[in-house]
């Protein structure tokens, strides 16, 4: 018997909450396939280097996705077809995201020093490779990104073409990638916990539709 009144309208919401999720985890993965095949940026992965932080990112980046569109997936079909089964992968997925989120955040800002000091490192020994095709392709999407010129806001007139262009004024303030990275770090923080916080508890949210339509499903069969 299929579930009325309002359980029927937690059902849809629910559906509607994973379609988004499936949505979002589609996304991610698309940035991480495309960090990791795009001309500009799959020359980091041929770059010989000690320092693994931006690989690590991006292959979390993928995982994440892939995990994300299965839990949509799940959770969309779990509410549809009112399974039982499909709910409870769904909530169980959903859980150990949640638990990776909080883990992921507690590392991020007890290790946020190291994490700033790591890519500051990957970032000169890029530069020092400078000279090499696949550093200096991977130098260009480094400084685009974060819209800075070499270790000190200048760069050598044969490289100048990595560096975002400027008009003559505006080169005068160019910043340093160094700076530019402490910048992200310092005064994009607060932006990057408060949308973690947010996502959380959309996360709370859809593991409690889920268990509410869960236990009306199976209310439902044992009337029957």
């Amino acid at each position: 018997m299929p579930v009325k009144g309002g359980t029927k309208c937690i059902k849809y919401l629910l559906f509607g909450f994973n379609f988004i999720f499936w949505l979002a985890g589609t996304a991610v993965l698309a940035i991480g396939l495309w960090l990791r095949f795009d001309s500009q940026t799959k020359s980091i992965f041929e770059l010989e280097s000690n320092n693994t932080t931006f690989y690590t990112g991006v292959y979390i980046l993928i995982g994440a996705g892939a995990l994300m569109m299965l839990v949509g997936f799940l959770g969309c079909c779990g509410a549809l077809q009112e399974s039982q089964c499909m709910l409870g992968m769904f909530f169980l997925f959903l859980f150990i995201i949640f638990a990776l989120e909080i883990a992921a955040a507690i590392w991020g800002f007890a290790n946020k020093e190291k994490v700033v000091e790591e890519l500051k490192d990957f970032y000169r020994e890029t530069y020092d490779k400078r000279s090499q095709p696949a550093a200096r392709e991977t130098l260009k999407a480094f400084q685009l990104a974060l819209d800075c010129c070499g270790l000190t806001g200048l760069l050598e007139q044969q490289f100048t073409d990595t560096c975002p262009k400027k008009t003559m004024l505006e080169s005068l303030s160019v910043v340093s990638c160094p700076a530019a990275i402490d910048d992200v770090f310092n005064s994009k923080l607060n932006v990057i916990g408060a949308v973690g916080l947010g996502i959380a508890v959309i996360m709370i949210f859809g593991m409690i539709f889920s268990m509410v339509l869960c236990c009306a499903i199976r209310k439902n069969r044992e009337m029957v």
